[in-house]
């Protein structure tokens, strides 16, 4: 078994040039699962991109399962070629190509020896808005494993053997840990659905996240396309996985989340399901109105908002943001101006006059 570290490479882009810390291991895998990828297909397509000098190599979660000593179900591939490129190719060669759909992202697939082949080009993501990426393609095999969700996930194979490892996933997947790539924020913001490919990923070697062991996928499916386009807030999303209000506590004891963030969640969980539109179609945005009415809380609003997200309410959440709370005329100094002095009897008049914002909504 041969292991290199590389220590550092200079990287450029939109961005500019910066200086980035490369770690990347490497070591030789032929395992027997790794050899029984080799079918008459693979080794034509191989052939292919080697003859015009684009390298191809494995990539991802087939290369996580090889070196977990399992054989992929699904292996997908990653080149320096371009699609163009690709289809170039395989059109000199005779090679049917099937779905052009994921062309505009760099993916062409391929049919050989009746097998099919799923390459994508390498690639960075230039633009995101949580579900969708503009992609700029790359022939840099670290920048691709930089925009990738989990280190475990962010590994390649070359067909030699050659394990290429930046973001020691190689080590997280011996120890059982799930990690994202860099920034974890930054990442699920990129993409919300890492989330659900992080909490599969913890299912499946389990560690201490924070979060709960029997939390709903189909939940945190259903929210997630609730959310698109709406640029929620992470703990939005999150709190989908969420049953009750302890599972945001104890996520808060294992990774010391923002207050902001641990009461969004407390205030997600408690309200999902019971403050939701009016039956009156008419007013629908009545019983959110009310609560921020009632609200102390100052960013009693910036909550509805969220749930009005969660809810899947586009609709509802354009309006709210274009609606404020009603000012009311009479003041604490105006009631004691009538005579009346006593605090307290001032407060239980102010809150029996909410009465008035109410209907003035």
């Amino acid at each position: 078994m041969l292991r290199c570290l590389h220590p550092w490479r200079l990287s450029g882009g939109r961005a500019g040039l910066r200086l980035l810390q490369r770690h990347l291991f490497t070591m030789k895998v032929q395992s027997p699962e790794f050899q029984s990828l080799f079918t008459e297909g693979l080794k034509s397509l191989t052939e292919l991109f080697a003859k015009e000098n684009h390298e191809l190599r494995i990539a991802g979660g087939a290369v996580r399962d090889l070196l977990s000593g399992v054989k992929p179900q699904d292996v997908d591939f990653a080149t320096t070629a371009t699609p163009e490129q690709m289809k170039g190719l395989f059109q000199a060669a005779g090679v049917r190509m099937i779905n052009n759909k994921g062309e505009k992202h760099g993916t062409v697939t391929a049919r050989l020896q009746n097998e099919n082949f799923e390459i994508t080009t390498l690639r960075i993501d230039v633009v995101t808005d949580g579900r969708h990426a503009e992609v700029e393609f790359t022939t840099d095999w670290q920048q691709d494993a930089e925009r990738r969700d989990l280190t475990v996930n962010s590994m390649f194979l070359g067909f030699d053997g050659t394990l290429y490892d930046y973001f020691n996933g190689y080590e997280d997947l011996k120890n059982k840990k799930v990690r994202f790539v860099g920034h974890a924020k930054k990442r699920i913001q990129e993409d919300y659905l890492r989330i659900l490919r992080y909490f599969r990923r913890v299912r499946s070697a389990p560690v201490p996240t924070g979060l709960p062991a029997n939390a709903s996928l189909e939940e945190f499916d259903r929210v997630s396309r609730n959310v698109d386009g709406l640029s929620p807030k992470p703990m939005t999303l999150l709190a989908s996985l969420f049953k009750v209000q302890d599972d945001v506590t104890k996520l808060d004891l294992r990774l010391k989340i923002s207050k902001e963030e641990k009461n969004l969640g407390l205030f997600l969980v408690k309200y999902r399901n019971d403050l939701t539109k009016a039956t009156d179609s008419s007013e629908p945005l009545k019983p959110y109105q009310d609560f921020i009415i009632d609200s102390r809380e100052p960013d009693a609003a910036a909550r509805i908002w969220e749930l009005l997200k969660y809810q899947g309410q586009p609709g509802l959440l354009r309006d709210l943001q274009q609606w404020s709370v009603p000012s009311f005329p009479v003041s604490g100094h105006d009631i004691r101006k009538a005579g009346i002095s006593s605090g307290k009897e001032i407060g239980v008049l102010l809150q029996q006059f909410t009465r008035w914002r109410r209907t003035s909504c």
